[in-house]
């Protein structure tokens, strides 16, 4: 039983697939197949269950793979301390987010403090987060959603109010404020469900019992702006995002709506190893998005 071998199955059981698993691993289907086998003839018991090409873990392979990931776990952050006392400024960092674009100038800031360390971004649904953060494939997640789960250790990075975007020359453009029902024949440009932007828009509407008309999802929030300066509809953005958008030809209305809001939440695993990198991240992080707060609940909000 080597390492190689229980990584192998982890990469199996996680996905419950031979060949998914293989192109994790970049390697070729039949090695790891040949390696789960020899994995079971040592351990003399059977780890899945097969049907087919599908594969699913059985209780002897559930109970070894709650073992095999405190093991891998360990020996991962044994590597990530060790690099840490060879030199602080070596290493990895490994983040997901449901947007990255906002992340950049951040990003630029630590890559200039710690050069060496290399980084490696996801764009991640909630739900892959989860899994992510569960799977140590992540050091942090930066979440426009609340993660819920067992052992997960979130800060508050900033609260932005959301407003409504609209055209120049729209039928709302001249207004303030507008109210949920005022929207609901006007064609919005959005993200796919799950993503913080659809999951805001749809309980919006459900709050007045009605739903929303979908012009367009995708799965960058960021792309919105754009899009709506193009005419194609109307779409909703954090106030954060007003500061960039200052010379394009749209309007921002106040939504009266409870609760109209998106927080960022740095997200970490409580019982990870935090690495000098990863520690310097999540200070950087706080002290930038403190920096870069936008407008508060009660601050006027003029037409761009």
């Amino acid at each position: 039983m080597d390492l190689l071998s229980l990584r192998y199955f982890r990469a199996v059981a996680r996905r419950e697939h031979i060949s998914r698993a293989a192109e994790e691993l970049r390697v070729a289907q039949p090695s790891v197949s040949r390696t789960i086998a020899r994995l079971e003839a040592e351990l003399g018991v059977p780890l899945f269950d097969r049907q087919g090409r599908t594969v699913r873990l059985n209780r002897y392979g559930s109970a070894f793979l709650r073992r095999v990931e405190r093991a891998l776990d360990e020996l991962d952050e044994g590597r990530a301390e060790l690099a840490d006392a060879a030199g602080p400024e070596r290493g990895t960092l490994a983040l997901a987010a449901e947007t990255l674009l906002p992340l950049a100038p951040l990003l630029g800031d630590f890559r200039a403090e710690l050069p060496g360390v290399a980084v490696r971004l996801f764009q991640s649904t909630p739900g892959t987060m989860l899994e992510q953060l569960r799977a140590r494939e992540v050091d942090f997640c930066i979440a426009s959603q609340p993660l819920a789960g067992p052992g997960l250790n979130a800060v508050r990075l900033r609260r932005d109010e959301v407003h409504l975007v609209v055209p120049a020359g729209h039928r709302l453009a001249d207004r303030e404020r507008v109210a949920v029902a005022d929207l609901i024949d006007e064609p919005f440009l959005t993200t796919r469900p799950g993503r913080w932007q659809r999951a805001l828009l749809d309980r919006l509407f459900a709050s007045i019992g009605q739903r929303p008309v979908i012009a367009c999802e995708g799965d960058e929030p960021a792309a919105t702006l754009f899009l709506v300066q193009a005419g194609l509809g109307v779409g909703l953005l954090p106030a954060a995002a007003r500061a960039a958008a200052a010379s394009e030809p749209v309007a921002w209305l106040r939504i009266d709506a409870p609760d109209c809001a998106r927080t960022l939440r740095l997200v970490r695993r409580a019982d990870g190893y935090l690495s000098v990198a990863a520690a310097r991240f999540r200070d950087l992080a706080l002290t930038h998005f403190a920096a870069e707060d936008g407008p508060s609940d009660s601050t006027p909000v003029r037409h761009g």
